[in-house]
């Protein structure tokens, strides 16, 4: 540990130091620390601390105090020196509530209770007659997480004059889950290749291990699963399990703790048993022994997260076993040393008549069979990541269980790594729809919170947008994102628009001639890419092998649910898949004012009309428009607005790094190409059923139907 924390150090020091000619290449993340250029806040900031007094020297306090010298002194100048005396006024002091002989003198008793084990306080007061600025909490992590906030405060141009910050996490496990498979290939990674490498762990410790602690630490990220939920079993060997060992070393320090997933025919693959059956005391016998072996390396192990009986994925329903025995047999295993099971809710055949009410038939009939160490973790809508879904109807669904939100921050239904997409606005359609569960405002964020069915084991997770590219996400607006899924995990109730004030802020500029413009771009992005994409509850159009570009014509897999034509239904008569109880009746599956709104076509949202209705084509919507011309309108306007987004960003040439600039605009160029490509290849094959004119103001095709269907993407990211 004293080993790795030494190199921790070592790294920091670097970051200060290191060329400027990677200064602005987005590695920093939010975290760049620049030196604050309003020169009267600075005077500000520069009165109210003189120096800094962090009490305590565990790998944790000593990271807040690497962190405090890097970002005080590269944001204010070296004059900000580091104290172990309060001997003036303006020092900030820094440690645990309780065990601090300083912070002790001030009354912060009802406010630290407030936070729990990871919270912070962050308090303007005086001491011993001094004027200090007290960040504390009631562990050693909760006090580096309000390190973090502070500075970031700092680099938003934040008052800190008096402050009074009491914060806390509402949600417990908040996960970043990496696709990452042990060859440093990426299940949809769009920024290049894995960012662990395991041939050279576990000696090698890549300084990019400890900036992502950073990273994650700061927007307050507890968890990392290392591996791809297809997972090879090789990762629970002892050849890989010590590699493991040695991230979960540079990770304690900054409170994030390692999972991995498992494959669950391992005793069978690794252990040489003939079965992976859960009630053979063999099988059980082979997962004790491994978590006993996890845990001698890594005691701090968080625990296992399983793909199972989904896309050739092995299962308990392989042995006539329910999705709950196969979970509780891993957790079993787990529950002497405190692990917990994260089992995943993707699960699907391939004949159903309706695979959106797939993992509600499967797991509703379970509710309250799973051990109370498991967390059932359900993706954000009820199919598979698409530009825009209704909540997964599971949500409010499974009182006695314990469910874990799955968000994708990847973008493989959304443009990948070339489109520019703020996702805080899909995951937040997502908190703030209400289930109806209990009433009322029984939303999707307290069920995942637990407020509304009382549950304490709770979790938040996202499917990583990070490789090995410079700026982590390929696209420095990936950064986003992933910076809006650990606000978001620490607190559903931020908004987007503070969400992206925040990282814009930290990225670019404080100047408001910066923030506003690049604050409109990021709100409006996502519903831009739902228009020229999927508008009107459109989904699964996609490419056949990639989700790179539009495939409506998609009808020869052998798997009916893998083609679009599946999903859209086109035909003479109309478009759209009839949910309702004239058809797959899966608005049955949510709470009655939510299903009987979605049943009828005069209350259905516009923007969800497809998904649930097969609708005319000359129906006409509330705007007044037929479907359509609205699907027309639609499109276009997705084509409209990415132009608008490039009008925006080139306003902004000087006012931003150039290199940034040029980045951002090439993309913008790229994601116009492909924005004009949706638009033309989705309405010259749906014409093809309306046999309707294009209404005036559409921009025409350049090429034919079928010039579009012929194109061909062999290695385009993500394709399998």
């Amino acid at each position: 540990m004293k080993k790795i924390f030494a190199l921790v150090g070592t790294v920091i020091l670097l970051a200060v130091t290191g060329s400027a000619a990677f200064a602005r290449e987005g590695y920093k993340l939010w975290l760049r620390y620049e030196r604050v250029s309003n020169l009267q806040r600075l005077r500000e900031y520069r009165e109210s601390i003189s120096a800094f007094l962090v009490e305590g020297n565990s790998p944790t306090m000593n990271a807040a105090k690497h962190e405090l010298r890097l970002g005080l002194r590269s944001m204010l100048g070296e004059g900000i020196s580091e104290t172990d005396k309060l001997n003036r006024s303006g020092v900030l002091v820094v440690g645990r509530y309780g065990t601090s002989s300083l912070l002790s003198r001030l009354d912060l008793h009802s406010k630290v209770e407030k936070v729990g084990s990871e919270g912070f306080v962050i308090l303007s007061g005086s001491i011993q007659g001094k004027k200090v600025i007290a960040i504390t909490g009631n562990t050693d992590i909760g006090v580096l997480y309000g390190v973090f906030r502070f500075l970031m405060m700092m680099e938003q141009d934040k008052d800190i004059a008096n402050l009074d910050v009491v914060s806390y996490p509402r949600i417990r496990l908040r996960m970043l889950d990496h696709w990452d498979n042990l060859n440093g290939t990426v299940e949809r990674g769009y920024a290049g290749f894995s960012i662990w490498d395991w041939h050279t762990l576990p000696i090698y410790i890549k300084p990019r291990y400890i900036d992502y602690a950073r990273a994650n630490a700061a927007i307050g990220i507890n968890g990392t699963v290392l591996n791809n939920v297809n997972a090879d079993p090789r990762i629970l060997t002892h050849h890989y399990l010590v590699k493991v060992a040695a991230l979960a070393d540079v990770f304690r320090p900054y409170g994030i703790k390692v999972y991995l997933c498992a494959n669950f025919d391992a005793p069978i693959l690794l252990g040489e048993l003939k079965t992976a059956n859960p009630l053979d005391k063999q099988v059980q016998k082979w997962w004790d022994d491994k978590a006993k072996e996890i845990y001698s390396l890594i005691p701090d192990f968080g625990g296992f997260l399983v793909k199972a009986n989904s896309e050739g994925q092995p299962g308990p329903s392989d042995y006539g076993l329910t999705q709950a025995d196969g979970a509780n047999l891993l957790a079993r295993a787990l529950k002497p040393y405190e692990g917990i099971v994260m089992w995943r809710a993707f699960v699907y055949t391939y004949n159903a008549k309706d695979r959106a009410k797939q993992a509600y038939n499967i797991f509703k009939p379970l509710d309250g069979k799973f051990d109370d160490n498991v967390l059932l973790q359900i993706k954000n809508g009820p199919l598979d990541f698409q530009p825009r879904e209704p909540f997964s109807p599971l949500f409010g669904a499974m009182p006695k269980t314990n469910l874990i939100m799955e968000f994708q921050i990847t973008m493989e239904y959304l443009g990948q790594g070339t489109s520019t997409v703020f996702l805080a606005p899909l995951f937040r359609e997502t908190l703030n729809s209400d289930t109806y569960a209990k009433g009322k405002g029984s939303t999707v964020a307290k069920v995942i919170d637990g407020k509304l069915d009382g549950n304490t084991l709770t979790g938040m997770a996202g499917v990583s947008n990070i490789g090995a590219d410079r700026d982590w996400t390929g696209n420095i607006f990936g950064q986003s994102s992933w910076y809006a899924f650990g606000r978001l995990a620490w607190n559903p109730n931020l908004t987007s628009k503070e969400i992206a004030d925040e990282w814009i802020r930290m990225t670019f500029s404080n100047k408001r001639d910066v923030v506003d413009p690049v604050d409109g771009m990021m709100l409006q992005s996502r519903e831009n890419v739902v228009n020229y994409m999927d508008p009107l509850g459109l989904n699964m159009i996609f490419g056949y092998n990639n989700h790179y570009g539009p495939g409506p014509w998609v009808d020869f897999s052998p798997h009916p649910d893998w083609n679009s034509t599946y999903y859209h239904r086109a035909d003479s008569a109309g478009i759209g898949f009839d949910r309702t109880s004239t058809g797959s009746d899966a608005v049955s599956q949510y709470f009655p004012p939510v299903a009987d709104s979605l049943a009828s076509l005069k209350t259905c949202p516009d923007r969800l009309l497809l998904w649930f209705h097969h609708v005319p084509w000359n129906y006409r919507l509330k705007t007044d428009n037929t479907l359509w011309d609205q699907m027309c309108y639609d499109y276009q306007a997705g084509v409209d607005s990415v132009r608008e987004m490039q009008k925006t960003w080139n306003s902004l040439k000087g006012k931003i790094d150039n290199e940034e600039w040029n980045n951002e605009r090439m993309l913008l160029e790229i994601q116009e190409h492909e924005a004009v490509w949706w638009r033309n290849a989705c309405l010259l094959y749906f014409q093809t059923f309306s046999k309707m004119p294009f209404p005036e103001g559409i921009g025409k095709p350049d090429h034919t139907l079928k010039y579009y269907e012929s194109l061909n993407f062999p290695n385009a990211p993500g394709t399998w």
